[in-house]
C-alpha cells in the first residue's frame, strides 16, 4: 500500500514532502555533550527534513521519502496537574492576550515544557544485497505537545507518522527523562496521534518540570503574523525557529483539509512539534514542506481549530496495548487498497475493498459482504489493508470491535454504517 506521507517528488515536478522518514548519506552521529537518558538514540544527520529516521540493527540504510512536520502545543502554564477524567477529556483553548506578546524568549520559555521528544521503535521489511527482503530494526524520531491529563495518563498530541508502525514508544520531557508510552487514538487522514504515558511512571521531579499546552484559536491567524516553532529538530533536542504566516487555506496532494503556510524553519524531527503565535499558544501543527533546490521557506501547518474535535476524540480513546502475534483477531477477509487514485478513479471512498469474504468468519457473521469498503475501526480510519492490520495488532481474537464499512448503494453512492464484528483466530 503506498503510504500518504511516504513519497517525495522530484525538483520538476513542484516537490512537495511530509517531513518523516528520510534519506540519508552519513552515518549515525551522537549529539556532541548530549546527556544520555533512558531510550536515548544515535541520531542521523538527513537530506530532508521532519521525522529523524536511523537503523539501529543492520548496516543497510533503507530510504523511505518523507517529508512532514507537526506541532500543537506551548505552554502558560507552569504544572501539568490539570486533570480531566478519562472519560470526558477535552482541550481547553485561549484567546486571550499575553503580557508576553511577541517577546521570542518569554515565549519559548513557556512553551518548552509543553513538548517532548518521541522516539519510535519499529521493524521493517527492506531489500538486501541479493534482492530479498529482511527485516530490520529501525529508530526515528519526532516531538509531540502536551495537551492533557486524565487520571491515570499524560496525554500528548503528535503526528500519525511519527507513531505509525511502532514496536516501542518513548517521549522524553524537557528535564531529559524518558518514559515509555502507548498509543491513544490515531488519524491517517489528518496525520494526527495521541499517544498516552502512565502518570505512575512519571517522577515527581518531572511533573514539577512540564506543562499543558494552550491551544490558540487558528481562525483568528492573519498573513503576516509572527509564528514560532519548536520541535527536537535533528533529534538533538528542541530548538526554536520563527517567521510568519505566509498564506492560509493551502492544499496538498494526500491531505484532507486546509493548511496554514508559514516560512518558519521546519528540520528533521520537528514533527509533532508546536506552531505558536504572539501569544505563545499553539495555532498549528506542522505538517509539511516544498522541499527543492529552488524554493525556500515553504511549509505547512494543519490549522489547530480545524482538529480540535478530532484531538478530543482521539484522547477519549481506549489506551492501545499490542497482544501477541498467537493471541490476534482476524476480520475474515481478504482485502484490496483503495488508494486515493483508485477512490477519485472508480468513486469510491479510500481504505480496504473487500474481495473476499472467509466463510464462518468474524465479517461473514456480521454480514459484510464482497464488495464493501472498509474505513474505519474502532474510531480510526485507515486508507488499506497495512493501516487495518496495525490497528487489529491491539485486539485479541474473541473481542467484538465496530467496523466502519462503507456498501454501495442501488443509487451507486456509498452508504457508511458501523458494523460490530468478533474477532476470530488466524485459522479460522
Amino acid at each position: 500500500m503506498e503510504n500518504q506521507y511516504n513519497y517525495y517528488t522530484s525538483e520538476d515536478e513542484n516537490t512537495q514532502s511530509h517531513y518523516g522518514m528520510n534519506d540519508w548519506d552519513e552515518e549515525p552521529e551522537k549529539k556532541p555533550g548530549k546527556k544520555k537518558t533512558k531510550g536515548s538514540a544515535k541520531w542521523v544527520k538527513v537530506v530532508c527534513t521532519g521525522l529523524v529516521f536511523g537503523v539501529v540493527a543492520s548496516a543497510a540504510f533503507q530510504a523511505s521519502n518523507i517529508v512532514g512536520s507537526k506541532i500543537t502545543g506551548t505552554t502558560t502554564t507552569k504544572t501539568a496537574k490539570t486533570t480531566t477524567t478519562a472519560s470526558n477529556a477535552k482541550l481547553t483553548t485561549s484567546s486571550s492576550s499575553s503580557t508576553t506578546t511577541g517577546n521570542v524568549t518569554e515565549i519559548t520559555k513557556n512553551a518548552m515544557p509543553s513538548i517532548v521528544s518521541i522516539t519510535n521503535m519499529s521493524v521493517q521489511e527492506v531489500q538486501n544485497f541479493f534482492g530479498g527482503t529482511q527485516k530490520q530494526e529501525s529508530e526515528s524520531a519526532g516531538s509531540g505537545i502536551i495537551i492533557g491529563q486524565n487520571d491515570s495518563e499524560l496525554l500528548v498530541v503528535t503526528n500519525n507518522h511519527v507513531v505509525e508502525g511502532s514496536s516501542t514508544l518513548t517521549v522524553t520531557f524537557i528535564d531529559e527523562e524518558s518514559v515509555e508510552a502507548n498509543i491513544k487514538g490515531t488519524d491517517a487522514d489528518k496525520d494526527l496521534a495521541v499517544v498516552a504515558v502512565p502518570l505512575s511512571e512519571i517522577k515527581d521531579s518531572t511533573m514539577n518540570e512540564i506543562a499543558v499546552a494552550t491551544l490558540g484559536d487558528s481562525d483568528q491567524a492573519q498573513v503576516g503574523d509572527q509564528v514560532i516553532a519548536i520541535g527536537n529538530a535533528l533529534g538533538y533536542g528542541q530548538s526554536v525557529t520563527s517567521g510568519i504566516i505566509s498564506a492560509k487555506d493551502r492544499t496538498m496532494d494526500s491531505y484532507d483539509g486546509k493548511l496554514l503556510q508559514t516560512d518558519a524553519a521546519i528540520n528533521p524531527g520537528n514533527s509533532g512539534g508546536a506552531l505558536l503565535n504572539a501569544n505563545g499558544e499553539v495555532i498549528g501543527i506542522n505538517s509539511a514542506k516544498i522541499a527543492t533546490e529552488t524554493v525556500e521557506g515553504i511549509g505547512y501547518a494543519i490549522p489547530v481549530s480545524d482538529v480540535s474535535d478530532l484531538i478530543t476524540n482521539l484522547m477519549n480513546q481506549k489506551t492501545k496495548t499490542k497482544v501477541a502475534e498467537s493471541e490476534r483477531g482476524y476480520i475474515g477477509i481478504k482485502g484490496v487498497d483503495v488508494t486515493s487514485d483508485s477512490a477519485q478513479m472508480y468513486n469510491m471512498p479510500t481504505g480496504v475493498y473487500v474481495s473476499e469474504v472467509i466463510s464462518g468468519g468474524g465479517a461473514d457473521k456480521a454480514g459484510i459482504t464482497k464488495g464493501a469498503v472498509i474505513t474505519g475501526i474502532e474510531g480510526t480510519t485507515v486508507d488499506g489493508m497495512d493501516a487495518l492490520q496495525e490497528q487489529l495488532q491491539y485486539y485479541k481474537s474473541g473481542e467484538t470491535v465496530t467496523l466502519t464499512v462503507q456498501t454501495q448503494g442501488k443509487n451507486g453512492e456509498y452508504q457508511k454504517n458501523d458494523v460490530k464484528v468478533t474477532l476470530g483466530k488466524q485459522s479460522e
